[in-house]
């Protein structure tokens, strides 16, 4: 059977029957990490909640007044998942999340318009699409896509918009003639019921079980982004449709008000700008680190011109990298004094190294890590790694000087 999402899908509610509700798990990743959420999947009368499939994502809404987290197909059946029970047999009110809904409509019309007319117009078919939550991706059989082909693409299908073209449904049974007429990528193993085909008046009928817009003009208008090099030999087309390219437009504008009051220029001369700031930028940084390589140069110098330097030395700096600290150790003579140096902010993350002879480098680089709640290794007389808490970096130097001063002892 066809769900009632597919017969209307501009319906916004339906007053249907629970038929099961059963304990169920939902696995999803949060922060990183994958769950399962403990549920319910609802089985209902009827639904005007689309189960995923077709490369449309589920639609979100309401069983009364509780949300549904996923819709999906088992065969004739759509499932519901939700996270609190509900009562078998009692009536209820489904309501659908209209604004995601009309989304997918729009997204999901103008795969199918511009699908038709690539093949139409250059023999491009579609192997596959994904409609993104911020952008959609039809990708093509063709290695490659030229500029002008694009803008003929996109006057094409915007012109149907305009052409104010029908949109329709068809329910055809498996074994009718008309079904071998219609471009389809076959049908999923577990399909039943009725075959549908969404026909767009003298453009495509295509074989599909998403929801789609009544009349090509509800789309408003498609914009056809650019391409990406796809999988071997396909080309990857991204588009927006509908109010996807209004949202597109309000965002781009207001980046490009923001744009004008950080550059103090036009729009048109932004990419001069940042070209020019990336270039002054670029220099900056190589003056910085040369400027830093002679710092450590000359750190490392006072102490080695010392008179009363003893055999222990240490340095922080809150600008700095790995580099900075190893020209430090290099011109000392570790062999014979112990360094300890650091960079970063000083109650808060930064490098640190511990460079000496290498006895007591291994086994004071693991006490070191722990006071500074960092991760690192060692070989060859240096310790060196990432520190959460320079803010313990007096209680390493403790530490350092102790055993300098123990180990003095023992040679006297």
């Amino acid at each position: 059977m066809a769900f009632q999402c597919q017969r209307d899908s501009y319906m916004k509610e339906l007053v249907t029957s629970v038929v099961s509700c059963c304990p169920a798990g939902l696995k999803q990743e949060v922060n990183g990490k994958k769950e399962t959420l403990k549920g319910f999947n609802v089985k209902l009368r009827d639904t005007i909640l689309f189960p995923e499939g077709g490369g449309q994502p589920d639609d979100h809404g309401l069983i009364g007044e509780v949300p549904v987290l996923r819709v999906t197909r088992q065969g004739a059946d759509a499932l519901h998942f939700v996270a609190s029970p509900v009562e078998v047999g009692q009536e209820v009110l489904v309501k659908v999340d209209w604004e995601r809904r009309f989304d997918h409509m729009q997204q999901h019309s103008g795969q199918h318009l511009i699908t038709a007319l690539a093949d139409v117009m250059f023999g491009y078919k579609t192997t596959s699409w994904d409609l993104g939550r911020q952008r959609s991706t039809i990708e093509l059989d063709t290695n490659s896509i030229k500029p002008a082909q694009l803008q003929e693409l996109e006057d094409a299908v915007n012109e149907k918009i305009r052409a104010h073209i029908s949109v329709n449904v068809q329910l055809l049974s498996i074994d009718d003639p008309a079904v071998e007429k219609v471009r389809s990528r076959g049908l999923p193993d577990d399909h039943a019921g009725p075959i549908r085909i969404i026909d767009i008046e003298g453009v495509d009928a295509n074989m599909c079980c998403g929801t789609h817009v009544s009349n090509l003009s509800h789309l408003q208008v498609i914009k056809l982004l650019g391409i990406e090099k796809g999988k071997k030999n396909k080309t990857n087309l991204i588009f927006l449709a509908g109010n996807r390219v209004l949202k597109y437009a309000e965002k781009s504008y207001s980046t490009e008000r923001s744009l004008v009051s950080l550059l103090k220029t036009g729009p048109d001369e932004h990419v001069e700008a940042v070209d020019k700031l990336q270039k002054s930028v670029k220099l900056l940084q190589k003056t910085n680190l040369s400027l830093l390589r002679d710092v450590a140069i000359l750190t490392a110098q006072n102490f080695k011109n010392d008179p009363h330097r003893g055999n222990f030395f240490s340095f922080h700096k809150k600008e700095g990298d790995n580099e900075f600290m190893n020209i430090i150790a290099n011109e000392i003579n570790t062999e014979e004094t112990l360094v300890f140096l650091t960079v970063g902010e000083e109650k808060g993350a930064g490098l640190f190294l511990l460079a000496g002879p290498g006895g007591p480098v291994s086994d004071l680089g693991p006490r070191i890590l722990e006071l500074l709640q960092g991760k690192g290794a060692g070989k060859n007389g240096r310790f060196q790694g990432k520190a959460n808490n320079l803010a313990r970096r007096g209680e390493v130097e403790d530490l350092l000087r102790q055993h300098c001063k123990h180990h003095g002892s023992e040679e006297e």
